[in-house]
């Protein structure tokens, strides 16, 4: 199998799968205990907290809390700082944010707080001064991805960030980082956010974890309440294994992403010139836009993207139609609507996601595929 899904999730980098192994059979122990077992797993997830800060720019390792992944982390990173206090702060987002945001802001909404989501561009873009006319004094968080799943295109947090300051210092910024981390530098002072959220399953880590990384003091309403974890932010038993298993994905990412970048930017060369060169009707979504380099996002006119995904998986490539999450599903990508794509070309939309398994010749054997399936189809 190709595997070019790899936005969706990736296979277990075998740094992570080693660090993991203590923990998944002699180191069983729950850390919140106070004898020796206990005690271990206590190190094990301190060390990692001290590593992930180190990683994502934190000022302090408790400035990190360990949740279930990308979506819980983001669940926290906007709900928790509208509702801290006590208060119902408002809440701004973009149009193509993860559903993970999209969602919390619209549950945040029916709770009384002020919601705004601002459009972008055709290309998918947010823009700095579409954001800021959104503030208001109620605004209490802002919350704009870093770059999309769907698409890859690259957001100008940054300068969103710094907008939103000029215009609304009262509010926090927060970023899902989750399909940036691999292939760029990603931190709260590189992008220049308060709250940054990662997923571990997405840098070849295990499912089920994730992290908030954030500034100093900043006051947060639990989502999940219990035991008063994670300094009370996040009740819960510690998934220990998965947490050892992300710093040591995160860290493997960090130090591979130079090869990384550089072989999969040859891979998706070849595959894009191909597709451009002998599919009539394949055009690139977002051409000539900042885009992250694993992310190739293409239409294909008159074929239909659910029956091509069928047949390439037969053919022994696997690709996605819209985001993970949508997959399988009919409704056309709130991404894509929201870049004022119709409904006929977003249902002829494939998304190919490009990974740290890939080298440079798998574009040329996914290109391979790609033409001969499209050929068949028609």
């Amino acid at each position: 199998m190709l595997y070019l899904d790899h936005a969706a999730t990736t296979p277990l980098r075998p740094e992570a799968r080693e660090a993991m192994a203590p923990f998944l059979d002699a180191e069983f122990g729950n850390p919140s205990g106070i004898h020796s077992v206990s005690r271990r797993a206590k190190n094990a997830l301190e060390d990692a907290r001290e590593r992930v800060a180190a990683l994502l720019g934190a000022a302090h390792p408790l400035d990190i809390v360990f949740t279930g992944g990308g979506t819980e982390s983001d669940n926290l990173g906007v709900a928790g700082p509208a509702l801290a206090g006590g208060d119902r702060g408002g809440v701004v987002t973009t149009a193509i944010e993860h559903d993970a945001v999209l969602e919390t802001a619209r549950f945040l909404g029916r709770l009384g707080c002020p919601v705004a989501i601002v459009g972008v561009d055709d290309l998918g873009r947010a823009h700095p001064a579409e954001v800021a006319a959104a503030l208001t004094g109620r605004t209490r968080i802002v919350s704009v991805m870093a770059a999309n799943n769907e698409t890859g295109v690259v957001q100008p947090v940054a300068e969103i960030a710094s907008a939103v300051r000029a215009d609304a210092p009262q509010a926090l910024i927060h970023s899902d980082a989750v399909q940036a981390y691999v292939s760029r530098e990603v931190g709260l002072d590189s992008l220049g956010v308060d709250l940054l959220t990662v997923a571990s399953h997405k840098v070849g880590g295990p499912k089920g974890v994730g992290v908030l990384a954030m500034r100093p003091g900043i006051d947060l309403e639990p989502v999940i309440h219990g035991g008063g974890h994670e300094l009370g932010r996040r009740s819960g038993t510690h998934n220990v294994a998965g947490i050892v298993g992300m710093a040591a994905a995160l860290e493997a990412a960090s130090k591979d992403r130079e090869r990384f970048t550089h072989d999969v930017e040859e891979a998706r060369r070849r595959f894009e010139t191909r597709l451009v060169a002998e599919v009539p009707g394949a055009a690139l979504t977002v051409p000539g836009t900042d885009r992250l380099v694993q992310h190739s996002h293409f239409r294909i006119d008159g074929v239909d993207a659910e029956t091509l995904l069928i047949r390439l998986d037969a053919a022994g490539v696997a690709a996605a139609a819209g985001s993970a999450c949508h997959s399988g599903a009919i409704e056309v990508s709130h991404v894509l609507a929201a870049m004022g794509m119709g409904v006929e070309d977003a249902r002829s939309s494939v998304r190919f996601t490009f990974g740290w398994t890939i080298r440079p010749g798998d574009g040329d054997a996914a290109a391979d595929a790609l033409v001969a399936a499209v050929e068949g189809l028609r």
